[in-house]
């Protein structure tokens, strides 16, 4: 049973892995494959509500609010 299990585990992990030829990376580099739609309205909203807060930062970004970055 346990090493069923491991079989399929180790086939569903390895049928994730693919070569893309250079050719085929102008596909995956289209705006459709983005994870967010719209990064600048993002962005905005990030800092209304930031600015809401009154903190920022932990999102990759430095400064704590206090000007001395």
């Amino acid at each position: 049973m346990s090493r069923g299990l491991i079989l399929v585990w180790a086939l569903v992990v390895a049928g994730g892995c693919a070569t893309v030829a250079p050719y085929e990376r102008e596909r995956l580099a289209d705006r459709a494959m983005e994870l967010d739609a719209d990064p600048l309205w993002s962005e905005m909203e990030q800092h209304t509500h930031d600015y809401r807060e009154g903190a920022a930062g932990g999102l990759g970004g430095g400064g704590g609010g206090c000007g001395c970055n």
